[in-house]
């Protein structure tokens, strides 16, 4: 069975532009692992402008960062995973939690295993991307508002 995986955008605020949190089966990911009051990446860097979003998942390995505590990940450290697509599986595993976090998750939080289809389609409506997993032409705008 996969996990759900559901991306939302916080709208900006006094102290961040717009962001993403990451909810895994009806929990947000990043309040858990990094307290409340921290903050995921900011949309526009997520979701960039006619380029790949780092959230896409390859056969490649890689490291992304889904979030940091309220002093910044430069302090205590960045909540981390290693994504990497397997065939039809997409798998978040190898988490690196910031310090002093107070997790309410289970630490270190467990391997997470996705639908690709449904990952990609989760992380990029389709209305925005197009089919090499790339901002559409014509919704730059939309995603640039996010980080308004």
């Amino acid at each position: 069975m996969f996990d759900r995986l559901e991306i939302r955008v916080l709208p900006p605020g006094p102290r961040f532009a717009a962001q993403l949190r990451f909810w895994v089966t009806g929990e947000d990911v990043v309040e858990a692992a990094v307290g409340e009051g921290g903050r995921g990446p900011y949309a526009a860097d997520a979701l960039p402008a006619g380029h790949p979003s780092p959230l896409r998942a390859t056969s490649d390995a890689r490291r992304l960062e889904l979030g940091e505590r309220d002093c910044t990940g430069g302090c205590c450290g960045f909540l981390t995973v290693v994504v990497q697509r397997f065939g039809e599986i997409v798998q978040w595993s190898d988490w690196e939690v910031p310090l002093g976090t107070g997790m309410t998750a289970p630490y270190p939080p467990p391997e997470l295993h996705f639908d690709a289809r449904q990952y990609d389609a989760g992380w990029c409506p389709a209305e925005w991307c197009s089919s090499d997993l790339r901002i559409a032409p014509g919704h730059e705008a939309a995603i640039a508002q996010l980080s308004e």
